[in-house]
C-alpha cells in the first residue's frame, strides 16, 4: 500500500518521517471502539517505514478530533477531553510503540488555540466579533484560546505520565510537545519595541513551554491577561513540570515588531499581545502572503535555538518543520 511512497523516501535519502495520527480515523467516536481499518492503515505505513530503515516520528494530535467530542462537551474547551485524549494516546502507544520511539503529543498547541478559538480559521471554527478572521456562529475569543491551550497542556502531561508509567521502560521511546516558533526583532531600539519583543516571546513560546518547566504561565502573560488566563492547581503544576523529553519547533520566519498600546475594553489573544509586525523593515513584495512574503532568515532560527537553551536549559530540541 505504501511501498511506492516509502521507496521514494529511500531514493531521497530521507532518514526519518513524521506524520500525525487522525483521532477520527482511529477512534471515530472519540472514545471506545478502535476502527480496525484505521489501525491497519497506520500499521501498514509504520511497517513500510521500518522495513526501509526510516525512523518513525508520530504526532498523536494535529488539529483534528472526532465531531462527537465537540458535540458532547465542546472539545478542548472542557477538561473532560484530558481523559479521552489520554485514552486515545494509550491506543497509539499500545498499538504502535513497539516500532515508534519519538512521540509528539500535540502539534502546535499555540497555533491550534489561536486558529481554532480566537480567529476561527481552524476547526471547530470558534471566534467572536470583532476578533474573528471569519464570521463565526459560536465562540468567545476573549477566553477560549487560553482555555483550550490550558486543556492541551493538561492532556499532554497526562499522556506523558501514562507513557512513562506504562510503556517507556519497555519501548524506550521519548515524548515531547511541539510549538510554532518565530523570532521577533525590534523595529526600533526604543524601550517599548524592545519590551514588545519580550512579550512576543512569552506569548508565542512561553505560553506553552514555561508551564513545562515551572508549572505556571509567564508573568507577563498573567499580568496582561489576568483572570481570563486559567490557573493550574498544585497537583496539575507538579504533573506538567518536566513532562516533555524534548521540545519540537516548527519555524518559518522572523518578524520586526512594534509596540502597540493595549486596547481598552474586550481583548483577545492578539490584542493582549499588543504588537504590530512586518516581514522586514520595508514593505513585503506585492501580492505575497506569509510565509512566502517573509524572507529567509537563518539567523532568526539560530536566535530561537539559543533563546530556548538559555530559557529552558539543555532539553533536546528537534526542528520538526
Amino acid at each position: 500500500m505504501f511501498q511506492d511512497d516509502v521507496k521514494l523516501m529511500v531514493d531521497m535519502n530521507l532518514e526519518a518521517y513524521r506524520f500525525s495520527i487522525s483521532w477520527s480515523r482511529l477512534i471515530p467516536d472519540g472514545r471506545g471502539a478502535v476502527n480496525p481499518k484505521g489501525l491497519e492503515y497506520y500499521n501498514n505505513l509504520i511497517d513500510a517505514l521500518v522495513q526501509h530503515g526510516i525512523q518513525v516520528h508520530i504526532m498523536i494530535y494535529q488539529l483534528d478530533y472526532p465531531q462527537m467530542l465537540e458535540d458532547e462537551y465542546g472539545g478542548w474547551l472542557s477538561p473532560r477531553i484530558v481523559e479521552d485524549f489520554t485514552a486515545f494516546a494509550d491506543v497509539c502507544f499500545r498499538e504502535f510503540g513497539d516500532r515508534v520511539s519519538y512521540w509528539t503529543t500535540i502539534d502546535e498547541p499555540n497555533v491550534g488555540a489561536m486558529g481554532s478559538y480566537d480567529i476561527g480559521v481552524i476547526a471547530p471554527g470558534h471566534c467572536s466579533d470583532p476578533f474573528g478572521a471569519i464570521k463565526c456562529t459560536v465562540g468567545d475569543s476573549t477566553v477560549e484560546p487560553y482555555i483550550a491551550a490550558h486543556n492541551m497542556l493538561l492532556a499532554h502531561a497526562s499522556a506523558t505520565t501514562l507513557y512513562r508509567e506504562k510503556y517507556q521502560a519497555m519501548q524506550k521511546g521519548v515524548v515531547g510537545l511541539s510549538i510554532y516558533s518565530l523570532w521577533p526583532y525590534p523595529m526600533t531600539n526604543s524601550t517599548a519595541d524592545l519590551e514588545a519583543t519580550k512579550r512576543c516571546l512569552d506569548f508565542f513560546l512561553g505560553w506553552i513551554l514555561e508551564p513545562l518547566m515551572s508549572g505556571d504561565y509567564p508573568e507577563r502573560m498573567k499580568k496582561i491577561v489576568g483572570s481570563r488566563l486559567p490557573s493550574f492547581t498544585r497537583i496539575q503544576s507538579e504533573a506538567i513540570i518536566g513532562s516533555a523529553d524534548f521540545i519540537g519547533i516548527n519555524h518559518y520566519y522572523s518578524v520586526y515588531v512594534n509596540d502597540r498600546p493595549l486596547k481598552k475594553g474586550a481583548r483577545d489573544y492578539s490584542a493582549d499581545l499588543s504588537i504590530s509586525y512586518k516581514a522586514s523593515k520595508t514593505d513585503p513584495p506585492a501580492g505575497k502572503a506569509p510565509p512566502t512574503s517573509f524572507p529567509s532568515d537563518p539567523e532568526g532560527l539560530q536566535r530561537v535555538l539559543l533563546y530556548l537553551k538559555e530559557a529552558y536549559g539543555d532539553i533536546p530540541i528537534y526542528i520538526q518543520e
